[in-house]
This record gives C-alpha cells, sequence and structure tokens, in this order.
C-alpha cells in the first residue's frame, strides 16, 4: 500500500490558531494508491436510469442535467470554475450533503451540523492525467493556499487516488477533494461550506494560473 499524508498538524488531530478563538480553514492532502483504495474509471458509467458522466470542460452547458448542481448551486458555482478555461482542472463526480454526525477529529470545530461535498478532479491535459509528480505537486500547492484562507470553520481533504481511463486503455491519477463546513445548524454548516468552497475555487485557479 502506498499512503503518504501531507501538511503539518498538531498531534493528534488538526493544526490550531494562535488567534484566540479563531480556527484557520483546516487543509490535508493523503495519496492512496493501495490495492483497496478507491478507485476511478473515466468515463465512468451508472446504472441505466442513473446518473451519467458529462465532460462540463467540453460542454459546460450540460451542468444543467446535473442534480448536485441543481439542487446546490454553491456546487454548481465551483463546477463551473474548475471547468472553465482558466482551470487546468475538470470535474468527473461530485456529490453534497449535510449531516449532524461530527466525527471525532471535527470537535475543535464545536458544532452541531456540517455540510459537504466531494469532487472527482482530473487533469484536462492528458499527458499530466498520467503524471503522478505532477498531481502531487498541485494538491500540495493547492492544500498551501488553503491553508492560507481566513479563518473559517471548514475542512478539506484532498486524496491522489488511481483512474483507468478507457481512452488510452492506461491507468492514471485523480483527486477526491472533500470539504465541509460546520456550524451550530444545517443552515449555517451550509452557508460555511459555500464560502469554502467559493475559496476553493479562487485557490484552484490561482495554481492553475501557474501551469498555463
Amino acid at each position: 500500500m502506498v499512503r503518504r499524508t501531507g501538511g503539518s498538524q498538531p498531534p493528534g488531530g488538526f493544526r490550531q490558531s494562535s488567534a484566540p478563538g479563531a480556527l484557520p480553514l483546516q487543509a490535508d492532502f493523503t495519496v492512496e494508491l493501495g490495492r483497496e483504495d478507491e478507485t476511478l474509471e473515466l468515463p465512468w458509467v451508472a446504472a441505466e436510469s442513473g446518473p451519467r458522466y458529462y465532460d462540463l470542460k467540453r460542454q459546460p452547458e450540460m451542468l444543467a442535467h446535473i442534480e448536485e448542481a441543481r439542487s446546490f448551486a454553491e456546487l454548481g458555482d465551483f463546477l463551473t470554475v474548475v471547468n472553465a478555461s482558466k482551470s487546468v482542472l475538470q470535474s468527473a463526480k461530485c456529490d453534497a450533503w449535510g449531516s449532524c454526525e461530527i466525527n471525532p477529529e471535527e470537535e475543535i470545530f464545536a458544532a452541531e451540523w456540517k455540510f459537504g461535498s466531494y469532487v472527482d478532479l482530473l487533469f484536462s491535459n492528458d499527458e499530466a492525467r498520467y503524471s503522478f509528480a505532477s498531481h502531487e505537486d498541485f494538491i500540495k500547492q493547492l492544500t498551501t493556499l488553503l491553508k492560507q484562507a481566513p479563518d473559517i470553520p471548514a475542512s478539506a481533504e484532498l486524496l491522489l487516488r488511481r483512474c483507468f481511463y478507457h481512452e488510452s486503455e492506461s491507468d492514471g491519477y485523480y483527486v477526491t477533494f472533500y470539504l465541509f463546513g460546520y456550524g451550530g445548524d444545517e443552515v449555517k454548516a451550509r452557508q460555511q461550506w459555500g464560502i469554502a468552497l467559493r475559496l476553493a475555487g479562487n485557490a484552484i485557479v490561482q495554481c492553475s494560473s501557474r501551469l498555463m
């Protein structure tokens, strides 16, 4: 198994802010290339009556067909940014949800609710899709930028995983991006998630500008 984590954390949890009562956006990355780790196939295929893959980079108008983007405008806006020409990435899958199940490492936010999402991201450039170094460098830069965001009750995790690209019949890589906002109720948690999602979109564009 290959599993590596990045970013500095205090023992047993996220990093802490030096400002009393403040907590910066928590961000970290992990490399998951083990035999039992999650993988992706692109394009992916679901049940006949279920969701399907849309190439939003080449067909941005298909965003209207993605149920999650219709249900959560914040996610739709993020997908628009990620798939725009100013981004070196594009999206493959996504989802969003609210929950009152707080994990032990999330207790630092002193919140009763969290609202989160995941988006599977991949490079638009064919050559970069098969480069481990390109993926690792990008998520390191993105993690660093996210940690510099204003204090906000939110956490982000980037997971570097293996993807099988049917077009080339070859194994490459992709990144699953998890983002959570926290609050006293679902509405407040969703607000924080939306703010963090906008910050993440801006950070992706900033990282992309260095590669264009």
